[in-house]
């Protein structure tokens, strides 16, 4: 569980660490990326906006100064006698008409403030008087003046345009009139997009022309307090609870303020649909860093694992090869002490039953139990000398003879050494040995050792009533003979089975084995180039598994 929980560790670990070092530079060079862009947009739509503001700017402009420059030079072209001739008159108006449609009305007010001539529609102001009108006392004060947009006696928007005369000790005004209608869409005539406007307001922010959105002409636009400034300038203001983008720019020759609306939703369209895609474009690659990084971090720690394994199985062959060879040291010095014991005790246990055959002894009322006695003696001692030569034969160093050897053979002999404990225990012994076997280079007398071991494990195993099978095979890739000893057991338990090879581990009852059996048979056919292996389920028997190699050529 430790061990699990320490992997687990190590895969969040790796997994954040790389995820971290893969989504950092990510994210801060698709920040850095889209905010690049975003500036650049940015100023490309301020740059855009100042552009187009300029321009309308110097268009009214340009408009204003033709309009001063056509009555500048028609009053000062000719004395006011030549145009008190109202046929005159009226053709200079035609000329301008031609020339241009801004024009209403044209009047001549002489220092009085009376209309002396006039030409247009609103014959009603004919014989007005202007000597208190704002905008008469302006004209003598400057000489030439521009209104803001006002209804007047016309009861119509627009606004005026008057420039004076002096002839000796007096002086007179051309006066015009300028269509607001004309000259809004002169103002209208570049809009920015579906929400886009354009229009001009005096120094009091009242409209001096008509706005696409919002307050009708001569009506109220707060865009706050601007004091007259050079050139042009973007601000970001808020109408009627939105924000907008405007151009703001003052004109030249009135005090009126120019102001070009755009809103930023539509031109920062393109910015959204670039953020939309950089988010994609990052929960993309999040998406495939991730999955990435979880693969190979969960590949890592399974190779790690399986590493570990490999390792810890290396460390328990080590360990056990170091355990066998500790314990062959010490069974030759355990052999070599009990041997000389055992020797002496069976010498005793035979002279100890001569003394029985004495007629004195045989008297005895004792006499079965010391001949059952003696005969106990004998047994173990001999049951303790074959545990010795085991252990011995498991010491010594034996260097196989490398014979031809038909294995086939070899098994017909061993089982001919058990088949009357076999019958006798109702034990069936089936063979299924390939024909025409190829020989095998190795020792004979050793194999049939293991397999007396293994076929003498299996009888002892199944008890009585059951059936051993012995198969043999040839393979190739690598050529090899394969052994196969199957019996009906009651199978060996999983966490035995680990344990089977190990040395005095036995399944079998307390004094009915020694456990050395299948230890010295592992040990025999490593020796001898091969593999031993048991497959095993509880209650379903026992197969064990043997490959030689085949002689070779």
């Amino acid at each position: 569980m430790l061990e699990r929980s320490g992997y687990t560790k190590l895969r969040v670990k790796m997994i954040l660490t790389t995820l971290g070092f893969s989504l950092i530079p990510l994210l801060i060079l698709g920040y850095t990326i889209y905010r690049q862009f975003e500036i650049s947009h940015t100023n490309k739509i301020l740059q855009n906006l100042n552009h187009i503001t300029e321009n309308k700017r110097r268009t009214l402009d340009l408009f204003l100064n033709e309009r001063l420059s056509q009555l500048t030079a028609i009053a000062y072209t000719h004395r006011l006698q030549y145009f008190l001739e109202p046929e005159t008159f009226e053709r200079v108006f035609t000329l301008l008409q031609a020339r241009s449609k801004y024009y209403i009305d044209l009047g001549i007010i002489d220092h009085n403030g009376d209309h002396v001539v006039y030409t247009g529609p609103y014959q009603t102001i004919r014989t007005a008087n202007y000597k208190d009108e704002e905008w008469f006392q302006q004209v003598q004060a400057k000489g030439i003046y521009i209104s803001d947009v006002f209804m007047g006696r016309r009861n119509y928007p627009h606004f005026i345009i008057a420039v004076m005369r002096r002839e000796g000790d007096k002086s007179w005004i051309l006066r015009a009139t300028i269509d607001s209608d004309i000259f809004d869409s002169l103002v209208q005539s570049d809009q920015l997009g579906a929400n886009g406007d354009a229009f001009l307001l005096n120094a009091e922010n009242i409209l001096q022309s008509k706005p696409r959105f919002g307050p009708r002409l001569l009506g109220k636009m707060d865009l706050g307090a601007f004091s007259r400034f050079p050139g042009v300038r973007s601000e970001m203001i808020e109408v009627g609870g939105k924000q907008y983008l405007f151009g703001l720019a003052w004109l030249e020759n009135k005090n009126w303020l120019l102001a070009i609306r755009d809103d930023p939703t539509e031109e920062l369209m393109p910015l959204k649909r670039t953020r939309h895609l950089v988010w994609v474009i990052l929960a993309g690659g999040l998406l495939l860093i991730a999955g990435g990084t979880v693969l190979t971090s969960t590949t890592i720690i399974a190779q790690l694992v399986r590493s570990e394994r490999e390792k810890a199985t290396l460390n328990a062959s080590l360990t056990q090869s170091s355990k066998m060879a500790s314990l062959g040291k010490m069974a030759a010095g355990v052999a070599h002490e009990v041997n000389n014991p055992l020797a002496i005790i069976k010498e005793k246990a035979g002279w100890m039953r001569d003394l029985l055959s004495e007629e004195d002894l045989k008297a005895s009322p004792n006499f079965k139990e010391y001949e059952d006695a003696i005969t106990k003696i004998e047994y173990h001692v001999t049951r303790a000398k074959d545990v010795t030569h085991r252990l011995l034969g498991f010491a010594r160093r034996m260097d196989p003879i490398h014979e031809d050897i038909d294995i086939n053979q070899v098994l017909n002999q061993t089982i001919t050494f058990l088949e009357n404990e076999a019958r006798y225990r109702a034990i069936e012994i089936h063979t299924a040995f390939q024909k025409d076997l190829p020989f095998v280079a190795s020792d004979s007398a050793q194999l049939q050792q293991v397999f007396l071991n293994i076929i003498d494990n299996a009888i002892d195993a199944i008890g009585k009533d059951g059936g051993i099978t012995i198969r043999t095979q040839a393979v190739h890739d690598p050529d090899e003979v394969i052994i196969s000893i199957t019996d009906t057991g009651p199978g060996i338990s999983a966490e035995k089975l680990d344990k089977i090879f190990d040395p005095f581990f036995t399944t079998k009852k307390v004094g009915e084995g020694t456990g050395l059996g299948l230890t010295i048979s592992f040990s025999i056919i490593q020796k001898l180039g091969g593999k031993i292996n048991v497959e095993s389920q509880e209650g379903q028997g026992a197969t064990f598994i043997i490959s030689l190699p085949l002689r070779k050529a």
